[in-house]
């Protein structure tokens, strides 16, 4: 029998090794057979299954809700390529709406052209931030809209430079964690725990109030639980999900307890 490992599938798709076989736990991909050697092999029907899970991704499917759609008796593969072409076909215009805008801002900043104030907010999607909100609210109660509000409300005096330098801190926090990763580093030691601070601080900044022990090692958490967090920062390192989780936790119970 022949197939691609996990380790080549993961070559091919850009999907970590740990997603893949976090995938095979949870039912969502099983390999095509598993060898005397205890390797995963994949196939070509599994290689479209993965296809199918990664549209669906794109697209803002839960892994449980990719799970039920691919289970479903009716579910043709054809007639979802065609959905997920014509979807993508309109998240390009919105693409491209958002390229205008971005080049319409840059031509107003440096003073070549005005703007009208709304065509700041042109191609954004209101829906997915609405949905964003949402499941905000059914996880953690009602009493959440609250926080986002306060958030919202602390963020509307921030111009593009603030913006900017918050998503810059947090690129490099992850950068660095994701060396501290590769080096072994343990999550308590110093270069972790600097590293951490930073984190704490972006966090209270971009939520607008203080992040105790629970709320702080709880977003580390989350990391792991959300697949959608956990497939981006494992994207960048593999293991870097749970080994974010890990510093967070530390650094709550030795600092913030």
């Amino acid at each position: 029998m022949s197939g691609h490992t996990v380790k080549q599938l993961a070559r091919m798709s850009g999907v970590s090794v740990r997603t893949l076989h976090h995938y095979d736990e949870v039912g969502l991909l099983k390999p095509a057979y598993v060898g005397e050697n205890g390797y995963r092999y994949y196939g070509r029907e599994e290689m479209l299954r993965l296809q199918q899970v990664l549209f669906h991704r794109e697209l803002g499917f839960s892994l449980e809700e990719i799970a039920h759609v691919l289970a479903a008796k009716d579910f043709e593969r054809v007639a979802a390529l065609t959905a997920h072409r014509a979807k993508l076909e309109a998240e390009t215009r919105r693409y491209r709406q958002l390229v205008r805008t971005i080049d319409k801002t840059l031509a107003a900043l440096a003073g070549d052209a005005k703007m009208e104030e709304k065509a700041m907010y042109r191609g954004f999607d209101p829906e997915k931030q609405a949905g964003y909100e949402r499941e905000l609210r059914e996880k953690f109660g009602p009493e959440m809209q609250g926080h986002i509000d306060h958030a919202k409300a602390g963020m509307s005096a921030w111009k593009q430079a603030d913006f900017d330098a918050s998503q810059a801190e947090a690129d490099a926090i992850e950068a660095g964690m994701a060396q501290a990763l590769v080096d072994g580093l343990r999550v308590d030691c110093a270069a972790v725990t600097a590293l951490m601070r930073r984190q704490h601080a972006w966090v209270v900044k971009s939520w607008n109030r203080p992040a105790p022990a629970v709320a702080f090692s709880g977003l580390g958490q989350m990391y792991v639980d959300d697949p959608r967090f956990r497939e981006r920062y494992d994207r960048r390192q593999d293991g870097l999900a749970e080994y974010m989780a890990a510093g967070m936790r530390s650094f709550a119970d030795r600092e913030l307890g």
